[in-house]
């Protein structure tokens, strides 16, 4: 059977010359638009100030931030094209995880859980 609530990976890059606490400022406005959508934020991972491998928009570095959420096929389409014009934003990657990686990170119970105790 088919689950109906999805598991997603967000993978943001923002530049590097923004103040720390303008980029938290922006994380936690993309997160509270995901929770607009109806999707529950799960973890918020913040990796700080990174080097690139190479220039990107004529930048060397910048802030790099994963957020892993659980939807029920809400369409992010909308969500995406705000990152994509945000000035803030150099670039973002949006992954559907498969549900078995989506067990393996604790997103979705494992079927030992999910299942009901026997004589309960």
């Amino acid at each position: 059977m088919p689950r109906s609530v999805r598991a997603y990976e967000l993978m943001i890059i923002f530049r590097g010359d923004l103040a720390e606490d303008v980029v938290e400022t922006v994380l936690e406005q993309s997160t509270a638009a995901l929770g607009a959508l109806d999707a529950r934020v799960e973890t918020v991972n913040n990796w700080g100030r990174r080097k690139f491998a190479y220039e990107i928009d004529h930048r060397s570095e910048g802030y790099y931030a994963v957020v892993e959420f659980l939807t029920d096929g809400v369409d992010l389409v909308g969500f995406e094209r705000s990152l994509r014009l945000a000035d803030e934003t150099v670039r973002h990657k949006l992954i559907r995880l498969p549900d078995s990686e989506a067990t393996r990170r604790g997103l979705f119970p494992s079927a030992a859980e999910a299942a009901p105790a026997a004589g309960v």
